[in-house]
């Protein structure tokens, strides 16, 4: 028999991607049910890297405090050629978004953390051992059916997420493409407890006899990774002592360890045809896979998740009309597709095992280690493609109208940055605790309420958004008429004031995953606010 319930959004996959989507719908009072064919989470380390985007994600649905213990921050990556020289290294010392830019950190213990963090919300529940057999998008609800040891079980809901992996059901169901390519290349990863090196960070080692990889995580584990040879057979390289041939180069006594798990696995760089097809949509692994290089495969999911669970919330909510959801495949689809080629990219550049090939790599890097510029470029991950909305849920047609500096560039699509500021009171917080969950209006200098008409304020404030003034620290105490609905800052770091001096807009709207929807001189600030109201298809339930 099957039995029928009705919630707002399933979410299919109970991975990073579909618990960090799920948390972000809970905290916006939107009913979710995860639905996860697994019994219970994966217990061992997969994913090792955690970028500062992801914690920022983290950070805005009140996990980041659980997670941070299961981090290793200010992670350095060190390239070594097969004399075990550096060539290469990948060290960043800036924080922009509040948050350490390179992290280790042990998967099981923070997909726990996001788990456990669902608890807080009754409009939430999770489902184990419930296998998805059918889905079927009525025009006007989806219908889920999914199936524990035989019995059956239908699900409806406004809409559905599929975050269950790169074989994803979901995928298939809804018939969409994923193309690309699969490395030929296998590699062999060994989890180790009880780090038998200690030594923190990671090496890569573009070693033409055997590149290979030693990663510390986090609480003892370290990571070692291997390429497979082409004579060599997946099932020599699952052995005993394969394995411990492959350590001894770095381990004393390679046959004591603790081995946690070990497998042969290949690189794939692949992209769905479409993230959205109706009311079904794609995330993480599900709508891209991209070789480990760069870290980036977690992270890419954890921002699907950011971009796709606000939009949700707003349309289930009554915020904002259904063509919203359409920017989500239009904003994501390029900036995975990057990072698909930068991580594709790096393992060409660490994979060769021609030694005449890897020689002129190894000169060509230590050249450019010499040189300041290219040498801060590769340190600060200047490299790594950043979001940048250029279409979507944003509006450029107000930027830098200004016209003080000819060199301004607008901020608008990109990520906004999170300093530190102090309240009045001298609180001093990261800037996101300040915006809230949900959209904010920043101005520098300016009341956001005194710039906009009367019912354009009214407006935004009935739409969620929070209103704030950053000043100089110089005037935090400045005796003027507070106004409950802006919260005052001081720019603790002079970061704000940087950037505001860097751009010719003194105005901005921050969508709630911190990507500025739109910026404008003070002026426009109506103009602007009316417009993105329009774009973006929200409207207020204190006007509609």
């Amino acid at each position: 028999m099957s039995e029928i319930n009705r919630v707002d959004v399933i979410i299919v996959g109970a991975g990073p991607v579909g618990l960090t989507l799920a948390n972000i719908l809970g905290q916006n009072g939107v009913t979710t049910k995860v639905v996860e064919e697994r019994a219970t989470l994966i217990d061992y380390p997969r994913g090792v890297g955690l970028d500062d985007e992801s914690l920022r994600a983290f950070q805005a649905v009140g996990l980041a405090h659980a997670i941070v213990p299961h981090t290793v921050p200010n992670q350095v990556m060190r390239f070594v050629n097969s004399k075990r020289r550096v060539i290469a290294e990948i060290a960043p010392s800036t924080q922009p978004y509040g948050w350490p830019r390179r992290n280790g950190f042990v998967q099981p213990l923070v997909d726990a953390e996001l788990l456990e963090g669902l608890g807080r919300f009754s409009n939430v529940s999770v489902e184990w051992g419930q296998a998805v057999l059918g889905l079927t998008d009525r025009g006007d609800r989806v219908e889920v059916v999914t199936s524990n040891n035989g019995q059956l079980q239908t699900i409806e809901a406004s809409y559905v997420v599929g975050c269950d992996g790169g074989r994803s059901v979901t995928r298939r169901l809804i018939d969409t493409t994923f193309e690309g390519t699969t490395s030929p290349t296998r590699w062999l990863v060994i989890d180790i407890a009880n780090d038998p090196l200690g030594t923190p960070n990671i090496y890569v080692g573009a070693d033409p006899s055997r590149p290979f990889v030693s990663v510390a995580i986090a609480h003892g584990i370290r990571r070692f990774e291997f390429m497979v040879k082409d004579d060599e057979s997946t099932e020599e390289a699952n052995t005993p002592a394969y394995l411990h041939a492959r350590l001894k180069d770095f381990l004393p006594r390679p046959e004591t360890v603790e081995i946690i798990r070990s497998r042969v696995y290949t690189h794939h760089s692949r992209i769905a045809g479409s993230f959205r097809k109706g009311r079904v949509f794609l995330a993480g692994d599900a709508a891209h896979l991209m070789p480990v290089w760069q870290g980036q495969g977690y992270n890419s999911g954890i921002r699907d998740a950011n971009n796709l669970g606000w939009k949700l919330a707003a349309v289930v909510n009554g915020l904002a009309a259904d063509r919203l959801l359409d920017s989500y495949d239009t904003e994501r689809r390029k900036h995975a597709q990057s990072m698909i080629d930068l991580s594709t990219m790096v393992g060409k550049v660490i994979s060769p095992t021609n030694r005449v090939v890897a020689g002129i790599r190894d000169a060509f890097l230590l050249s450019a280690s010499r040189i300041p510029s290219l040498k801060r470029y590769i340190m600060e991950m200047r490299f790594k493609p950043m979001p940048s909305y250029q279409t979507g849920a944003v509006v450029h047609e107000f930027s830098s109208k200004g016209r003080l500096s000819s060199a301004s560039s607008s901020g608008v699509g990109s990520l906004f940055v999170q300093p530190k500021v102090t309240l009045r009171g001298g609180d001093v917080h990261k800037l996101d605790e300040v915006l809230g969950t949900g959209f904010s209006v920043l101005a520098w200098g300016n009341s956001p309420k005194r710039i906009l008409d009367k019912d354009v304020a009214a407006d935004w404030l009935g739409l969620g958004a929070r209103f704030v003034t950053a000043l100089p620290l110089s005037q935090l105490h400045w005796n003027d008429d507070d106004d409950p609905d802006v919260t005052v800052v001081a720019d603790t770091e002079d970061v704000l004031r940087q950037w505001f001096d860097s751009h010719d807009d003194a105005v901005l709207f921050i969508r709630p995953d911190r990507a500025i929807a739109g910026s404008c001189i003070a002026q426009d600030a109506d103009a602007l606010a009316r417009k993105l109201i329009d774009t973006l298809g929200m409207r207020s339930p204190e006007r509609s």
